[in-house]
């Protein structure tokens, strides 16, 4: 085999497995929140998937870093619950979820997401 089909082939190895850990090799995690969990809107929901315990009252407090409009308010859907995030400031939500599921919360435009997983 020559050195150019080599170099190509390496590379070709190198860009299939750039290719499965960029798509497929992240995992979400999980953060089980004990009470509350602090969730951070920067870009998206930081933590975006939060495990909670069904029957008890969590406390789920947003505080907006990113200027971006649409970040500008919550919508937790199935808890019927839509707040402003003003910038900076913390913003407080409670929930106390009484079936177990899943259940997701967005930005207003509904292009950031998050999932809360009751348990």
């Amino acid at each position: 085999m020559s050195i150019d089909k080599l170099v190509v082939t390496i590379i070709g190895v190198m860009g299939i497995g750039f290719v499965y850990w960029f798509f497929l090799g992240k995992k979400e995690k999980e953060v089980k929140a004990s009470g509350s969990v602090d969730i951070t809107v920067d870009g998206g929901y930081t933590p975006n998937i939060i495990t909670v315990p069904r029957g008890k009252t969590t406390i789920i407090n947003f505080t907006r870093k990113d200027e971006n409009d649409c970040l500008s308010e919550v919508v937790l859907g199935d808890f019927k619950i839509k707040r402003d995030l003003p910038l900076g400031e913390k913003v407080t939500v409670e929930i106390n979820p009484q079936k177990t599921g899943e259940y997701t919360y967005s930005c207003g435009m509904n292009m950031y997401r998050g999932k809360i997983i009751v348990k």
